[in-house]
């Protein structure tokens, strides 16, 4: 099993490929289906004139973020690291181009 920086690597490697040449910030949100077979997706960037925009990522991209987060999910499960609540079921993602920096915040039901 690869390690969750490995699954944080991928993830972000995916959202630089389908950032726009003025974006500064790719901003991704998503909500996993319980059965982890499919994915409602967000994309947004922030430009050089720091407005947001939308953009769509292309079904390769989607594709590839359904694997990563579903994987990711499944590493936090296993590992034990949802401090015995559910799983997180959504999570929004932002890539700052400039800094090259990975955030993610999870989201889980209350």
């Amino acid at each position: 099993m690869r390690n969750d920086q490995e699954i944080y690597k991928d993830i972000g490697t995916v959202l630089y490929s389908i950032a726009p040449d003025e974006a500064k910030k790719i901003i991704m949100r998503a909500e996993l289906s319980p059965e982890n077979d499919h994915c409602k997706y967000e994309y947004d960037y922030l430009d050089a004139a720091d407005e947001i925009q939308w953009l769509t990522a292309g079904g390769r991209a989607n594709t590839d973020i359904l694997r990563y987060l579903v994987e990711l999910r499944n590493y936090y499960i296993e590992n034990n690291l949802t401090n015995g609540r559910p799983a997180w079921h959504g999570c929004e993602v932002t890539l700052d181009i400039e800094k090259m920096k990975l955030n993610i915040d999870f989201r889980y039901d209350d």
